[in-house]
Parts: C-alpha cells; sequence; structure tokens
C-alpha cells in the first residue's frame, strides 16, 4: 500500500468512526395542557429526530399519555350535543378550549405512531396496542374537533339570534299592528326556539304558547292588567285559530345543528 492509499485509508475510516460516534438528535418535550389534562409530547420530525432512537420506556409513556389525554378529551365532550345534560356547558368550554390547539397536537402524536412502526422494537411490549389505539383516538378526536366547530358556531348563531329578537319583534310590531283592540286576534310575530318551544304574539298582548313537547296542547297567555269588560272580549279559540294557521315560513326560527342558520323571514315580512 503506497503512502496516498493508506492516507486515504486513514481519512476514510475516521470518517466512520466519527460518523458512529456522532450525537443523536434529541427531541425536546412539549408540555400541552387541554382542561383538567396534561401530556407531554416530543415533535420528532420538526426536530430532525429518530423516534427509535428514543428510550423505549420513556416513549411508552409519553404515547400511553398522549392517549390518555385524548380519551379524556372525548369523554368530557360527550355532551355537547346535549342541550339538557347539566355536563353540556362545560363540555361546550373544553371544545371552545381545544377548537384553537389540539389539532396540531394530534398531527404531531399521528406523525410519531407512523413513525414508530419502522423502530425494531415496534412490536415488542406495549407498543403494538399503544398504536393501534393511538391511532383510532386520533380519528376520533379529529371528528369530534369537527362536530364541535359546527356545534360552536350554531352557540354563536343561537346567541346572535337571540340578541336580536326583541328588535324584530318591535319593528314587526310597528308594521302590522295598525289596531291593539283587545279580542282582535291580529298576530303579527311568532317565533320559535331550538328546543321547539314556539309562541305567537297579538297586536292585543295576548300570546299563545306551544311547549316543546310534541303534541302538547297550547295555551293562551293574557297581558296583565286586564279590565273585566276586555276579558269578556277574549275568546281563547279565535286565538288558538289564529295560531294555528299562522304560516310556518313565516316562524323566526332559532338556528338549529342541521337546520336554519338564519331567521326564517326578514322584519318587515312579519304577520298576516
Amino acid at each position: 500500500m503506497n503512502f496516498v492509499s493508506r492516507g486515504l485509508w486513514i481519512v476514510g475510516g475516521l470518517g466512520l468512526a466519527l460518523a458512529a460516534c456522532a450525537p443523536k438528535r434529541v427531541a425536546p418535550v412539549q408540555n400541552y395542557s387541554l382542561g383538567l389534562s396534561r401530556a407531554g409530547y416530543r415533535d420528532y420530525a420538526a426536530a430532525k429526530a429518530n423516534i427509535c432512537d428514543a428510550e423505549p420506556r420513556w416513549l411508552t409513556d409519553e404515547l400511553s399519555a398522549m392517549n390518555g389525554l385524548m380519551e379524556g378529551f372525548l369523554s368530557s365532550t360527550e355532551q355537547a350535543k346535549n342541550p339538557n345534560s347539566v355536563d353540556h356547558g362545560r363540555h361546550m368550554e373544553l371544545l371552545k378550549e381545544a377548537s384553537g390547539s389540539l389539532g396540531k397536537v394530534l398531527d404531531v402524536h399521528q406523525a410519531n405512531l407512523r413513525a414508530l412502526q419502522k423502530c425494531g422494537f415496534a412490536k415488542s411490549g406495549a407498543f403494538p396496542q399503544l398504536g393501534q389505539r393511538g391511532q383510532e383516538l386520533v380519528e376520533q378526536s379529529r371528528t369530534r374537533l369537527t362536530e364541535g366547530g359546527e356545534l360552536l358556531a350554531l352557540q354563536e348563531a343561537q346567541r346572535k339570534w337571540q340578541e336580536e329578537a326583541p328588535q324584530r319583534e318591535q319593528t314587526a310590531r310597528q308594521t302590522w299592528c295598525a289596531k291593539t283592540e283587545v279580542g282582535s286576534t291580529d298576530v303579527f310575530y311568532a317565533r320559535q326556539f331550538a328546543d321547539g318551544r314556539t309562541e305567537w304574539l297579538f297586536c292585543d298582548g295576548h300570546v299563545v304558547q306551544s311547549a316543546a313537547a310534541a303534541g302538547s296542547e297550547p295555551t293562551l297567555v293574557s297581558p296583565e292588567g286586564l279590565s273585566a269588560k276586555d276579558r269578556r272580549k277574549v275568546k281563547p279559540p279565535k286565538y288558538l285559530e289564529a295560531a294555528r294557521g299562522y304560516p310556518p315560513e313565516e316562524v323566526d326560527k332559532q338556528p338549529t345543528l342541521g337546520g336554519n342558520s338564519a331567521p326564517a323571514h326578514s322584519s318587515d315580512a312579519s304577520g298576516e
């Protein structure tokens, strides 16, 4: 071996040795909080680190913690669709909190689970179960976030409807109530709440109310302070008949999931 060849051999050997001794990239731990849940995770892809270089026991703990956080998120938002649940408000708040942050964390966790499959230890210990369960939870959590976005948008639409309802009612009254004589049975405005309750408002101050329960009979509510003379003018069957005859398409409906996203009519189209 001549001097040049020997030198190249030495340099090449040193290069391999240095490469073998090069420090492995380490992904820093990122802490994520959602409601009362906490979990630490690592973004191996962003750190250009190899998840297969991670200590298996630590990696097991990290993946388990993230799976647990998703399970908590799903169980703590399952009543968001049920406005009658005592947990509805709390579950909606958690959905709102998650809407701005959880999606990015799910992306990282899913990428880690996919990268895990290339590791030599991927089929050992708890990793197979962690990987399968993790993928299921990621998909379920994404679906819940999508549903949550729709629910939050609906909540805002319902709030706006409720806030603007008095003005629509007042405008309708000014438009349609040329006379307010007791017993006239002129409907000027009707509204239906998201829970199914319906009200028909009459120019003389009477209101016909229908409960949310299907098949419930509507009732007539008289304004306070009616004189004996005016009470004799009130014929409840006529008010109920006027309410039943009010055009359904003219009812101001509060938005519902999968239903109307705005009032059914403009404020100057109310009445008969």
